[in-house]
C-alpha cells in the first residue's frame, strides 16, 4: 500500500472503503508535476485525462505530449482513463489539478458520490458563476465533509517542480492531523512541506495572487519598471492581509511563503501565466487576443470578477483588485487604470 493510501485510508474508514488508490484529475502542467510528486511515494496512480489522443501518445512515449514533455513516466505504474466516473469510483483520494474555470465542466458527467472521498485541491481559484472557493463548493454541492477536503498551495511553478528544483508547499486541512501527516509523507529532497489549518485564507490568497500578478504584468507591459512593481507588490501584500483577515480572522503571518512567497513568485516569474496575460494587455492586446495567443488559462481573469462579487459582502478596500477588474470588465484602458492606481498609492 502506498504512503498516501495508508495515510488517508487509516483515519477515515469510509474513505478507506471507497477505493484503493490515488487519482490525479487533470492533464495539464500542474497535474503532470503533481503526478511526478505523488509517484515518488505511491506505487501506482490513476490519471484522468480528457482527450484519448493525449492518453494514447502518453502510453506510447511515456511523456505527457502537451505539457512538461521533458518528464519521463513509467506508464506501467499509471492507469489512464478519460472516464471521470472510473477515476472517482476506483480511488479513495482525488487530487484535482484542473484550472478552476474548468472544474464544473470536468464534473458535469460525474454520477459517482464524492462524500466518501478524500479530496486534495492542487489548483487555485474560485468556481466561476458560483463565486465560491473550491472547498466550499465541494462541501455544499457534493456533501464532502470539511475534514476530508485539503488544499495544496505555495510558490510552485510546475516547470520548476518538473526540474527537481527546491519547492516549498503547504498542505491545509481543517483536520490539522491529516495536514501534518500528509506533509511527512509527501515531502522529498526537493519538495518541502508545511501543514496549516487556514484553509479559507490560503484558498483566497491563491485567488488574489493571480489578480496581483496580472496587475504586475500590465505594469510591465506599460513600461513601469521594477521600482513601481516593488511598490505594487508591497501594497498587494497589505491588501491581501486585509482581505484574509475579513475572510478568516485567525492569526497568520502574511510573510509566510504560502501567502507572500506565492504572491512574489507569481508576480515576478516569467513562468507566470497571469503575469504574461497582463503584460500582453499592457502592450495593447485585446483581452480576447491575449487569451487566444496564450492558449493557457490565466485564472486572474476569472478571479477578478469573483473577488469583486465576494467583496460586496466583505467590504474591504481593494484598489488593486478594483483596478484589474476595471481593465478586464469595464474596458478601462490599462494606462488610465494604472495611472489612477499610482495616484491612490500616493495617498
Amino acid at each position: 500500500m502506498g504512503l498516501l493510501s495508508w495515510l488517508f485510508g487509516s483515519k477515515y474508514k469510509n474513505v478507506r472503503d471507497s477505493g484503493t488508490g490515488v487519482a490525479i484529475i487533470g492533464g495539464g502542467s500542474w497535474a503532470t508535476a503533481v503526478a511526478k510528486m505523488v509517484l515518488a511515494h505511491e506505487p501506482h496512480i490513476t490519471w484522468y485525462i480528457r482527450r484519448q489522443e493525449a492518453i494514447d501518445e502518453f502510453r506510447r512515449t511515456g511523456r505527457n505530449p502537451n505539457y512538461l514533455s521533458q518528464v519521463q513516466f513509467d506508464t506501467d505504474r499509471i492507469t489512464f482513463t478519460r472516464d471521470i466516473n472510473e477515476a472517482v469510483a476506483t480511488c479513495h483520494t482525488l487530487i484535482f489539478s484542473t484550472p478552476s474555470p474548468y472544474l464544473k465542466p470536468t464534473l458535469k458527467s460525474l454520477d459517482v458520490s464524492l462524500k466518501n472521498k478524500l479530496i486534495v485541491f492542487a489548483t487555485k481559484g474560485i468556481v466561476p458563476d458560483e463565486n465560491q472557493i473550491l472547498t466550499d463548493y465541494f462541501e455544499q454541492q457534493y456533501g464532502v465533509p470539511a475534514e476530508q477536503l485539503c488544499v495544496l498551495s505555495g510558490p510552485s511553478h510546475a516547470e520548476e517542480v518538473a526540474m527537481d528544483r527546491i519547492t516549498y508547499l503547504t498542505m491545509a486541512c481543517t483536520d490539522i492531523t491529516i495536514a501534518e501527516e500528509a506533509c511527512e509523507r509527501m515531502q522529498s529532497s526537493t519538495v518541502r512541506m508545511t501543514a496549516s489549518n487556514d484553509v479559507r485564507g490560503i484558498e483566497i490568497a491563491g485567488v488574489l495572487k493571480n489578480i496581483y500578478a496580472l496587475a504586475a504584468g500590465v505594469c510591465n507591459g506599460l513600461g513601469y519598471g521594477d521600482n513601481f512593481q516593488a511598490v505594487l507588490m508591497s501594497n498587494a501584500a497589505r491588501e491581501m492581509q486585509a482581505v484574509l483577515a475579513a475572510v478568516n480572522p485567525v492569526p497568520r503571518n502574511i510573510c509566510d511563503f504560502v501567502y507572500l512567497g506565492d504572491l512574489l513568485v507569481t508576480g515576478y516569474s516569467t513562468y507566470s501565466r497571469n503575469r504574461q496575460f497582463g503584460m500582453m494587455l499592457g502592450k495593447g492586446y485585446s483581452i480576447k487576443g491575449a487569451q487566444t495567443e496564450m492558449k493557457m488559462v490565466a485564472e486572474g481573469y476569472y478571479g477578478a470578477y469573483c473577488m469583486q462579487e465576494l467583496n460586496k459582502t466583505l467590504r474591504v478596500p481593494t484598489p488593486i483588485v478594483d483596478t484589474v477588474y476595471n481593465i478586464l470588465y469595464r474596458k478601462v484602458q490599462p494606462r488610465e487604470a494604472m495611472e489612477r492606481l499610482t495616484q491612490f498609492f500616493n495617498k
